[in-house]
Parts: structure tokens; sequence; C-alpha cells
């Protein structure tokens, strides 16, 4: 039995609950759970806090397109952290700084954008990993506990639950997808369909070439034993990409809900 009072008391909590959002995703996505996220494209702690106190099973963070600087990211996952929402980081490149940052702040795992090869693959699980050549070790960080543990079981944990997930959006990877998908450490595919789209010189997400690439996707991930997400226009399309292998659905986002709810609200009145 432990007591605490104050600041103190809300600060354990606060860890207990983040360490166990953090300790579950990357099992939950190991074992083909279906999975639903959203992308939070407004750099806002409190939309952060709003939506962590939903039942989606993560949120992907869009530090890619979306004007995350390194403080408004360490804000937001600190919010998802203490509230036990599982984050993910789409960071803005596969530099090592980007990944670094991201995970040092709290992030359950990395969202890495065109990724076309098996060594750019490598590369990033490399980075996202303590070790020779890996990701640089810092024990003052949210993700080590502010100092709060040893070296040893901060690299134990970290190499247990950090999530490295590639993301599949342009032409060339697709020649090597195979090759790509078997890496040691991907932890999972990630179809970003309409880039995709566009780099197969096509305009719609429906074109039966855009369609055939993502089956290949998700049959390179169902042959190297390994998760596939994708995000779709169309929720409703998700129930014909599960028994495909698909099982992480990152779909809509911060922004959609405010402009679907501002829509729904005109139609109701109007």
């Amino acid at each position: 039995m432990w007591r605490c009072f104050g600041l103190s008391c809300l600060m354990v909590g606060a860890e207990m609950a983040g360490q166990a959002g953090y300790d579950n995703f990357r099992a939950r996505l190991q074992r083909r759970e279906t999975m639903v996220g959203t992308w939070i494209k407004t750099p806002s702690a409190t939309v952060c806090e709003v939506l962590s106190r939903t039942e989606l099973d993560v949120l992907a963070l869009d530090a890619e397109h979306a004007p995350f600087g390194r403080a408004e990211l360490d804000g937001c996952l600190a919010m998802c952290f203490a509230l036990g929402k599982p984050t993910l980081v789409r960071v803005s490149s596969s530099n090592p700084s980007h990944i670094l940052n991201a995970l040092d702040c709290g992030a359950t795992g990395v969202l890495v954008p065109h990724i076309t090869t098996p060594d750019a693959a490598k590369a990033i699980v490399r980075a996202s990993h303590y070790g020779r050549g890996g990701r640089g070790y810092a024990g003052s960080t949210r993700a080590a506990g502010f100092a709060g543990r040893p070296i040893s079981e901060q690299i134990a944990r970290s190499e247990m639950h950090t999530t490295v997930i590639a993301q599949i959006e342009d032409a060339e990877a697709l020649e090597c997808i195979n090759d790509i998908a078997a890496v040691k450490g991907i932890d999972a595919l990630f179809v970003g369909r309409i880039d995709l789209t566009v780099s197969l010189g096509k305009t719609s997400p429906d074109h039966p070439d855009v369609i055939a690439a993502v089956e290949t996707v998700c049959a390179a991930g169902l042959g190297a034993g390994i998760p596939v997400g994708m995000f779709l226009a169309n929720p409703a399309e998700a129930k014909t990409w599960v028994p495909r292998g698909a099982s992480l659905f990152i779909l809509a986002s911060d922004h959609g809900f405010l402009l679907s709810g501002a829509r729904n609200l005109i139609e109701a009145i109007k």
C-alpha cells in the first residue's frame, strides 16, 4: 500500500497510466488486433488531452505535415503519456535526430515516411534503438523516467516496447517491398495511399493500379509476419482490408472532426 499527496500523487498516477499505455501498444500491434487511431494536426496539448479521453487505440502526431516544433511535440506527448494514450509520431523525415527527439519525449513509436529500400528500413530501426551506431542515450528524458530508472532497465524497456513503422508511399518501394518487410526491427508497414497514388501517376486512390499496390504491401506484410496499417479516406473500406492483412487504421484527423462537426451543425439548423 502506498500514499501520496498533491502533485506527487498526480505524477505517480500519470506515470502508471502512461506506462500502461506505452507497454501495451506494440504487443497489440504484433497480435494484429484491429486498432483505430487518428491524426493530430494541431500542435495543442489540449487537443491531445481531449482525444486521449476517447476510446481511440492510438493518436498519431503528424510532425511531417503539421507545424509541430520540438516544444509543441514535447507538450503533446507529455499529455498523451500522462493519460495513458499510446502515441505515434510521424516524423518529418528519417533523420535520426527527428526519431531521437520523438522517442525521448515519450512517443510509443515512430512512423517514418518515404521508406523505399531495405537499407533505409535498417537505418530507421538502428536510429530507434540504443546501441552501437544507434539512438543516443540520455537518462534525463521522459522516456527514461527523468532519471528515474537504471540504464539497463531503460534499454530493456525500449527494446521491448519501442515501435518502428515504415511508411510505404512511393512506387520504387514496391520493387523491393518484400525485402523491406523482412528487415528485423520493422514492426509494421504503413500504406500512405494518397502519396502512393501520386507516385504511381494516378489521381484517384481507387484506381485499380493503386488498389493493386496496396494489396502488394499487404501481401508483403503477411509474408514477413508483420502487421500492416493504412490511412483510408473512406473509413468504411477498412472492413475490406482486414481480411487482406491490415489491422492498424489511422483515419480522419482532429481537423476533420472540427470540419465535420461544424458541417453537421449547420445542416441540422439550416
